[in-house]
């Protein structure tokens, strides 16, 4: 009888504990992250239940032709070519899978004006795979951003 009660007693301890667990995993992706090129550093928050990045560091924040803050002039869309590059949302709708992968988002990138469906997992502990495609994940492209500090 008393392994009986152990067990349910570990059961229910283990039904509270791995939630928990689970939620800390998803928001480890939650900080500052120097992309590839080390030219940008993205700020990726959690908002309800999704996973968002914007821009919070330029390189070069200036545009060295006409002297004013960098545009997001690639864009498609005229009505947005007049946004600043800086705190421009990239990531948009990520969603943790359980299981070590942010997915079901999108990627922006302001140097091509084209926006791509999107996965992120951890590579390392400090280092993200971002994977952008279009249609499947086999067609696309890899890049890889670094855990950073604030800007």
């Amino acid at each position: 009888m008393t392994n009986k009660i152990q067990f349910i007693v570990l059961a229910f301890v283990l039904a509270i504990v791995l939630p928990v667990s689970a939620q800390k995993k998803a928001n480890d992706i939650v900080g500052f992250w120097l992309n590839q090129d080390a030219d940008a550093k993205v700020e990726i928050y959690k908002s309800g239940d999704k996973y968002y990045g914007k821009i919070v560091w330029l390189k070069i924040p200036i545009d060295p032709v006409t002297k004013k803050e960098k545009l997001d002039s690639k864009n498609p869309d005229n009505s947005l070519k007049q946004r600043p590059i800086l705190n421009l949302e990239i990531l948009k709708h990520f969603v943790f899978d359980g299981d070590n992968e942010w997915n079901d988002g999108a990627i922006y990138d302001p140097k091509s004006g084209k926006t791509y469906s999107c996965l992120i997992k951890f590579e390392e502990a400090n280092k993200l795979k971002i994977r952008g495609y279009i249609g499947v994940s086999l067609i696309g492209k890899t890049t890889y951003w670094t855990r950073t500090t604030k800007p």
